[in-house]
């Protein structure tokens, strides 16, 4: 899917809105305060057999200084430049502004093809008089489209449609590794987004809360084919009050649901805290591949033991996701970026690992033979056999002939057991107990 459409305009006009739409996903936040949207959202669309990516991008205020909206602006005319056809959406109810006519031009110089959509025309049949000065933008024949109600985007989507060219005869794309980078605001999810790039892609501010939505970037490389979702930090709920922050959290949790593999950012600089380990929870509960990197350990003081010392309070501090490997990185720097696609690599490839009925049974059977199995009031836990039900995570399934008696520390010894053998590195697994009823004849 290499044709990209990008959605753009002044704020507020209702561009969120019409991506969703088109989209049928809600993944840009659409709220009433302009600004809302302020990178980047991507999302796949077909029309009349053609699949695009569809950009959502922040509004353009050609005139503004403020430092959030300037690179606002800077974030759309990258997705203008990477774009195959142009829609710009403007708003009946306001008309045309001195600032649409200012964005009408700025297209115009990119040379590519623009679609002009008049958004917010909500009223069936004949169209209002002012409908007509959007002609004056000199961008041909506008669109007349209601983005709530889904009037006139077939016509808008035709009119793409015409400017991209057909789809190639031939493979589908090869999978992408999915990965959601987490963590609480301001550790720098954005700028590893960035560094893995090579482009500001992501808006990079010490403020924390600037990127509000979840985000996808294609990358390909020879480590292989990834799919970066930069989120939104993750906050505790008690800290959430702002409604927009309140939806980025949903979101970001969406992401870490899409994610194969989540890499769980922590500040070098501050160490561990109990919101990383809520962060981590939510990847963790979820069955996601896991990899916890330290950023900004170019700034950290350091001596020969500190790497050793840091990694051991952190193996400590995650102790309920002991599997996850721990990686120091530098986003700034792009220290170590290379270690962190093979490890994302690898984590995937474990997280999705399939181990056979018969190689299970036998560890089992050697852990068994080492400790036996738990007793209770003379009983004793007959587990019949093990097999694996699914994959990511990697889950498996005991039958046992007495589910009480299967107590968790000796799940946990299986458990670790099949780990030494077949590594699972990275990925948290699932067991579930089946209790094999006797007296079925």
């Amino acid at each position: 899917m290499n044709n990209v459409v990008a959605i753009v305009g002044r704020p507020n006009v209702g561009k969120s809105t019409l991506f969703n739409k088109l989209t049928g996903v809600r993944t840009a936040i659409v709220d009433d305060t302009p600004g809302v949207t302020r990178d980047r959202i991507y999302g796949e669309c077909e029309w009349c057999g053609k699949k695009f990516m569809l950009v959502d991008t922040g509004g353009i205020e050609p005139r503004s200084d403020d430092i959030i909206l300037s690179q606002m602006r800077r974030q759309a005319q990258l997705a203008i430049d990477s774009a195959e056809v142009i829609i710009l959406v403007t708003d009946l109810r306001s008309g045309v502004v001195a600032t649409d006519m200012d964005v009408a031009a700025m297209l115009q110089k990119s040379g590519k093809p623009i679609v002009l959509c008049v958004n917010k025309c909500d009223t069936i049949g004949e169209l209002p008089a002012d409908f007509y000065e959007f002609y004056n933008l000199g961008l041909g024949d506008p669109i007349a489209v209601s983005s709530v109600h889904g009037l006139g985007t077939g016509d808008l989507l035709d009119e793409v449609c015409q400017y991209l060219p057909d789809a190639p005869d031939g493979e589908e794309d090869d999978e992408y590794i999915k990965v959601a980078v987490i963590g609480k605001p301001n550790v720098g999810k954005s700028s590893l987004v960035n560094a893995v790039l090579g482009e500001e892609r992501m808006i990079v501010s010490s403020i924390a809360g600037t990127t509000r939505d979840a985000t996808d970037s294609y990358v390909e490389n020879e480590y292989g084919r990834f799919m970066f979702i930069d989120t939104a930090g993750l906050r505790r709920k008690s800290k959430v009050y702002d409604q927009i922050e309140k939806y980025s959290v949903i979101r970001a949790r969406m992401a870490v649901e899409r994610a194969h593999v989540c890499v769980i950012m922590i500040d070098g600089t501050e160490g561990f805290t109990e919101q990383d380990s809520k962060v981590a929870g939510i990847a963790h509960e979820m069955g996601k591949g896991c990899i916890i990197a330290v950023n900004k350990w170019d700034i950290v003081e350091k001596d020969g033991k500190t790497m050793d010392s840091y990694r051991k309070k952190l193996m400590n501090d995650f102790s309920f996701m002991s599997y996850a490997p721990i990686i120091f990185i530098s986003a700034k720097e792009k220290i170590r970026l290379d270690r962190l696609y093979e490890l994302i690599k690898f984590v995937d490839t474990q997280n999705a690992m399939r181990i056979t009925t018969g190689k299970l049974n036998e560890v089992l059977a050697d852990a068994a033979a080492r400790v036996q199995p738990p007793t209770d009031k003379g009983k004793r836990l007959k587990i019949y056999y093990v097999t694996q039900a699914s994959t990511r995570p990697p889950t498996f399934v005991y039958f046992v002939n007495n589910a009480e008696l299967f107590h968790y520390s000796y799940q946990r010894y299986l458990d670790n057991q099949i780990r030494a053998v077949f590594g699972l590195e990275g990925t948290p697994t699932r067991i579930l107990i089946r209790e094999r009823n006797k007296d079925k004849k």
